[in-house]
């Protein structure tokens, strides 16, 4: 990733930016002593209620608005550091794509997707989430995705088998319509124009779908049984 760098330092290609908005950093960093100095003089109030309550009602109110007060306070403090000074990213992947002319010369790229409870977490949202990111606009030699299924759950097993088979269709079909919206599930649920490859692409998905979903059933009869 240095020698990236380095190349596109040389050649005068920016991969990326950041960008600090002095603005908003001048106002938060004037309102923070403005607020804290609020807060010191409301536990100042705290303190002197504790210290005159005259009855255990009156003391018990105080101890509990006291401690919601120092709750609220750390909460505000401990955000105070993104504030202080933000900082706004801007990526240039075209700028990647001129300096990397070869498939090999992209950095190879692991994607870790990790799942447990097949009911808790439902195996089509996982196969979305893996056929999102295998159709990356990114060199096909240079990503892996691993699927960690703590569980080990057959019902997610047969969904990722299914989805494979209709991988081999989705995945062309993305790069060569040059497809955004890669998640099937948000692809087939927004309003794209719709050709011959995409409704054979609508067929084929209730297909793999029904599959998905009778082996998860029988797979799951069988466990109870």
């Amino acid at each position: 990733m240095e020698d990236i760098k380095s190349h596109a330092a040389a050649g005068g290609l920016q991969l990326n930016s950041q960008h600090i908005p002095s603005l908003a950093t001048t106002f938060n960093r004037l309102f923070a002593p403005i607020y804290a100095g609020g807060l010191l003089a409301l536990f100042y109030y705290h303190v002197t209620s504790l210290l005159n309550s005259t009855s255990l009602g009156s003391f018990f109110i105080s101890v509990s608005l006291f401690i919601s007060d120092v709750v609220l306070a750390f909460m505000w403090a401990t955000a105070q550091s993104f504030r202080m000074n933000p900082v706004r990213r801007r990526e240039f992947p075209a700028n990647l794509k001129e300096l990397l002319k070869k498939d090999s010369d992209f950095p190879a790229m692991d994607v870790f997707i990790c799942t447990a409870d097949p009911y808790k977490e439902p195996p089509m949202n996982v196969v979305n989430t893996a056929l999102s990111v295998m159709a990356y606009d990114y060199p096909t030699s240079k990503i892996s995705v691993y699927v960690s299924d703590d569980g080990g759950s057959a019902m997610t097993l047969f969904a990722f088998m299914e989805a494979a088979r209709f991988a081999a269709t989705w995945l062309p079909f993305c790069r060569k319509n040059d497809v955004v919206d890669r998640n099937p599930d948000a692809f087939f649920t927004s309003n794209h124009g719709s050709n011959s490859e995409t409704e054979e692409i609508k067929v084929l998905l209730p297909f793999y779908l029904f599959i998905i979903i009778f082996n998860s059933k029988a797979s799951f009869s069988r466990r109870k049984n």
